[in-house]
């Protein structure tokens, strides 16, 4: 095809697809995404190292002028880097900011090799923009609105022509041999369209054609043409199959099997799914069969197009749309700390456990948002149970704001519903969010309402951690034995009730403050038990950082060669589990210990491998590497 040749090119940087007549409504059902799908297939041997597929949600319901209940946000700049970023670096803390985030973002892709970037649905020019990649890269976007942007072509797509449209229908559905003219018409010649009532023919082979032209064209006194597809697909169907089409509008993203039987569980107590995977299976199918669901084969999820979305939402009571978003924020509820409990495994399933989590995620926050203003009992204990989920994956995927803001929510939550525990949890979750911030006074206040809970509750796993966090702010302000402490008495708890993953933190936390306060032989000690217990657990990032922080304390006894082994062993598990600022850490440590030994050439190789780091993830360290290159390379001249 043109476009395709077009793009085949050396120097191509990518594609805009959009439809040619967008209005108010924009074309939608005109088949872009199909058209960048097949493009993407067709063009992956020119970028073999990675194709990504962004779901930019432009075409949500705000933007349609629909007034139904189900909200689609679209994605915003900020959260589409976040997740390429991620794609490449699961482990990666990031900004916020769409300014803090961009150089990261052509960073990564820069380093990636030949990449092909699908962003879908996008609003417009102001969402793509920030997301252009670098030259490496090929970028294919669509919308319903028409753009351009330096460098890509573009492609506006008009409704089929109709001899093309009649061809369609006709190899979708041989039987409507004699009626295509007026089927292809009344559909409007839109891809979309001409699908689902091709899927109706299918489906319903006892009812001739005629009727169901017919059907199509009452239908289009008051609807468009694929609203009045839509509406005779669902005349078409049973009672309960309609009822599982329409319940599948509460999904704002794609989902597996599991989430759709979950979203179809007929218990009004919200019971666990009578409703086996082998049933779900079958409805699926058939909705799949009728071109009403779509389905992706190779990572196994359905979606419905937004156009499909908007129509079923319109036929949910608010009684069944809230009874199903109930049941989609319960299995997320479970699917997020699925992603939590593998992440604490350690090991490869931390890995396994982010990746969970990026799947979901949109799922995952949509639950939260829609509980979030409600006050019955059941969502509000509903929405505690969401946010301590996330403990572990939010703290690392969320920026401090957006954790904050799930915090505090559930903080007001708890109160409301006199759940000590979970108030606890949230003041203490808080401390951590403010401390991230860099505001270590505040981290102290909350930290300290947390442990005031967390004894009036004999909750010594949450006193143990909290004692712990304090030691933290302490160290954070300057006070490394007002640190030293509260981590003896997170110690003295861990050890008590057998938290491991605890313990090892309080000695790693007890070798930095002694490590601080010139103690180079006690650090040691406490670095290599937290080592020890990280290994036992599983925790990679918990012994990249012993490793780098153990070959510090050599680094300051001058022992550089013993320093470069725990350095180089740090850069291992870095490197390993996409750790970027431990990365960045262990080459710049590296550097000065190489260069303790005379050796200026590899410090700066080094050097300047670590300041490629820094800048890419906006590190404050960047400004002492340079600084430090400077100086070196000076020398040398």
């Amino acid at each position: 095809m043109e476009l395709e040749n077009a793009l085949a090119g050396e120097h191509a940087a990518g594609a805009t697809i959009s439809a040619r007549h967008a209005g108010v409504q924009g074309m939608g059902g005109v088949g872009k995404t199909a058209l960048a799908v097949v493009l993407a297939h067709r063009l992956a041997a020119r970028c073999p190292d990675a194709q990504l597929f962004v779901n930019l949600r432009g075409a949500g319901a705000d933007e349609q002028g629909y007034r139904g209940a189900i909200d689609i946000k679209p994605v915003t700049p900020a959260e589409a880097m976040q997740s390429v970023i991620h794609f490449f670096h699961p482990e990666e803390r990031l900004p916020e900011t769409p300014d803090a985030l961009a150089p990261i973002y052509r960073s990564v892709l820069a380093e990636a090799g030949r990449v092909l970037l699908l962003l879908d649905n996008a609003a417009g020019a102001a969402q793509v923009r920030p997301l252009l990649p670098p030259p490496n890269c090929l970028l294919l976007v669509t919308s319903r609105a028409q753009f351009q942007l330096p460098g890509l072509a573009t492609r506006n797509l008009d409704c089929l022509a109709p001899e093309k449209s009649r061809e369609l229908l006709l190899r979708l559905a041989p039987r409507l041999q004699g009626g295509e003219i007026d089927a292809a018409e009344l559909c409007g010649h839109l891809p979309l369209a001409l699908e689902v009532f091709a899927g109706a023919v299918n489906d319903k082979r006892l009812t001739p054609v005629s009727e169901l032209v017919e059907r199509l064209r009452a239908r289009l006194e008051r609807l468009t043409p694929v609203d009045a597809a839509f509406q005779v697909s669902y005349e078409l169907l049973d009672e309960e199959f309609r009822r599982q089409w329409t319940l599948l509008a509460v999904f704002p993203a794609s989902f597996d099997l599991a989430a759709g039987a979950a979203v179809w569980n007929p218990s009004i107590n919200y019971q666990p799914s009578t409703l086996n995977l082998g049933e779900a299976r079958d409805a699926m199918q058939a909705l799949v069969n009728a071109s009403l669901v779509e389905w992706n084969e190779s990572n196994a999820r359905f979606r419905l197009h937004d156009l499909v979305r908007q129509f079923c939402d319109g036929k949910l009571t608010d009684a069944e749309r809230d009874a199903a978003r109930l049941r989609h924020a319960r299995h997320f509820r479970d699917v997020a700390d699925e992603a939590d409990a593998l992440y604490k495994k350690g090991g490869a399933d931390v890995l396994h456990g982010l990746e969970l989590f990026d799947r979901e995620r949109a799922q995952i926050e949509a639950a939260f948002d829609w509980l979030q203003p409600r006050r019955d009992h059941d969502s509000a204990t509903l929405l505690i149970s969401l946010v301590n989920a996330v403990a572990y994956t939010g703290s690392l995927r969320f920026h401090p704001r957006q954790r904050i803001r799930w915090l505090e929510t559930q903080h007001e939550t708890s109160r409301i519903t006199g759940h000590r525990g979970a108030e606890g949890d949230a003041l203490g979750n808080l401390g951590l969010a403010y401390k991230n911030l860099g505001d270590a006074r505040k981290a102290i206040e909350f930290y300290e309402q947390a442990l005031l809970i967390d004894r009036d509750t004999g909750n010594r796993r949450g006193e143990g951690a909290t004692l712990g966090n304090l030691g933290n702010a302490y160290a954070d302000l300057g006070d490394a034995r007002k640190a030293i402490e509260f981590y003896e008495q997170a110690l003295v708890i861990d050890r008590e009730i057998g938290d491991r993953r605890g313990e090892g933190a309080a000695l790693g936390n007890l070798g930095s403050a002694h490590y601080i306060l010139g103690d180079a032989r006690k650090a040691i000690e406490f670095y290599e038990q937290n080592r020890d217990i990280a290994r036992e657990v599983g925790d990679r990032r918990g012994e990249g950082n012993a490793l780098g922080n153990l070959g510090n304390a050599y680094a300051d006894l001058d022992d550089a060669r013993k320093a470069i082994e725990f350095y180089e062993q740090q850069l291992v598990i870095a490197r390993e589990i996409g750790d970027r600022l431990g990365e960045g850490n262990a080459l710049w440590n590296y550097a000065l210990a190489v260069d303790k030994q005379g050796d200026r050439a590899q410090s700066i190789a080094r050097a300047e491998a670590a300041l490629r780091i820094y800048d890419g993830i906006e590190d404050p360290n960047g400004a002492v590497v340079r600084a430090a290159l400077a100086e070196w390379r000076g020398r040398q001249s």
